[in-house]
């Protein structure tokens, strides 16, 4: 049972030139060429697969500001407020609400994180409530438990990841941009020290600015151009359940399991950190530099087996462009699930609300969440090849910040003021030590 996710119609023609080619129909990629296409350039999108088909219609759907680390905390604000004003733009439906997110904690060190992540958000603008045990436990009545505390963030909310991708693709079609579905990008033209063309499996488009939005892909499609992009990737399993719990919080966590309202009056159901390590030939390469997030994060990661291999995405080898790449052998990361993790995070959410026990699961699914070694995405230009802009490794929090990512890659393309500073973000940081930088979140 895969993750749902909205079929959408897109560009049977390959264009022979663009502005800009953006590679990867995921929602980074979408929201790139949507914002670019928005500004009167000649856009085209390639997705090897199906737009939003990976990781982007995978996840639970939050936009968040709460506990994000500092470097993206100004994104993800952004963000917020690019998600409403989508729909206000396009007519299109992402399925986007600030629903507020709320956490409940019966942990003495969790709260008080939560209370210095309070104190500093405020030093920037955003608000977001401690609660104390009486007004936990009653607004969290639904769990028919007391607890410590928690946080109430009312201005973040939740979109709908089968809905959004897709979505913004329409709205690209509309704008006159062009979206091409089953057209993997093979790789770059070169000429002069600069880029001069994407190869697709259906033909070359020369343009002088290509934007790579690959996701899990990213280091592997880099590593064929000589660039060193250390990235690596989790298996992560989750459930959805159907309707018929009555009221529940539209967005709940705690450390045991989170619960989101999905858009049909079901829940998706997960445990936050908690994934597989599969083994592949790029983990062991950028190994060392991933020690200190693997150190931090060990307690919910527990060894994997072949899933990584067999995908393909993260693999050494060279490929040839006028020869299959494994991103067509490959055309949608669908790894197994883990069953046991679906088994204890049911379990887990029965017990925590146990209105959920008149509900069946109705679809369970994994994805890979792709990482840098600090945590934070990798955006900018690539200074040995002009014209090739990075925007992967987003750690698990793209979905959220997607809109804000998408609106400063436009910005770096057309030399525009940038919506947030680019440079925390810039891909330059990763030829140093990622020791003690990497993100809290």
């Amino acid at each position: 049972m895969p993750a749902p996710l909205n079929r959408v119609d897109t560009t049977p023609e390959l264009p022979s030139t663009a502005d800009v080619v953006v590679i990867g129909g995921g929602i980074v990629g979408v929201f790139a060429a949507y914002y670019l296409t928005r500004r009167g350039l000649k856009v085209a999108l390639v997705e090897k697969g199906l737009i939003g088909a990976e990781q982007s219609s995978r996840n639970w759907g939050w936009c968040r500001q709460q506990n994000r680390d500092a470097r993206e905390l100004p994104m993800s604000t952004k963000s917020l407020d690019l998600w409403e004003r989508f729909a206000t733009e396009t007519g299109e439906d992402t399925g986007f609400r600030r629903c507020g997110l709320f956490y409940l904690s019966n942990s003495d060190a969790e709260l008080s994180g939560w209370a210095r992540w309070r104190d500093f958000a405020r030093s920037v603008g955003v608000t977001t409530h401690m609660l104390s045990s009486a007004e936990a436990t009653e607004r969290g009545h639904a769990t028919g438990a007391s607890w410590k505390g928690g946080v109430f963030s009312p201005t973040d909310g939740t979109a709908d990841p089968a809905s959004a991708a897709p979505a913004v693709a329409r709205a690209i079609l509309k704008l006159g941009g062009t979206v091409h579905q089953s057209c993997a990008a093979r790789g770059l033209d070169v000429e002069g020290g600069r880029l001069s063309g994407v190869v697709t499996e259906h033909g070359t488009i020369r343009t002088k600015i290509a934007i790579l939005a690959g996701g899990a892909w990213a280091s592997s499609f880099c590593r064929q151009l000589g660039i060193r992009f250390p990235q690596a990737s989790i298996r992560s399993s989750i459930l959805s359940v159907s309707p018929g719990a009555g009221s529940l919080p539209d967005a709940l966590h705690t450390s045991a399991v989170s619960v989101t309202r999905r858009r049909d009056g079901g829940y998706t159901l997960a445990i936050s950190g908690r994934a597989r390590v599969d083994p592949t030939p790029q983990q062991f390469r950028f190994a060392r530099q991933f020690l200190p997030m693997f150190a931090r994060r060990w307690r919910s990661l527990a060894p994997g087996g072949l899933e990584g291999f067999r995908a393909g995405h993260e693999s050494l080898a060279r490929w040839r462009l006028d020869r299959p790449t494994p991103m067509e052998h490959m055309r949608i990361l669908d790894p197994a699930v883990d069953e046991a993790t679906i088994a204890l995070t049911h379990a887990r959410a029965l017990e925590l609300l146990p209105a959920l026990k008149k509900t069946a699961i109705s679809a369970t699914w994994a994805g890979y969440i792709d990482s840098t070694p600090d945590g934070v995405p990798g955006i900018g230009e690539i200074a040995t090849l002009p014209g090739f802009i990075l925007a992967a490794g987003f750690s698990g929090h793209g979905f959220g910040i997607g809109p804000g990512a998408g609106h400063l890659i436009a910005d770096i393309v057309t030399g525009d003021e940038p919506i947030v500073d680019p440079k925390p973000y810039h891909p330059d940081r990763f030829g140093g030590s990622a020791w003690g930088k990497v993100a809290d979140f």
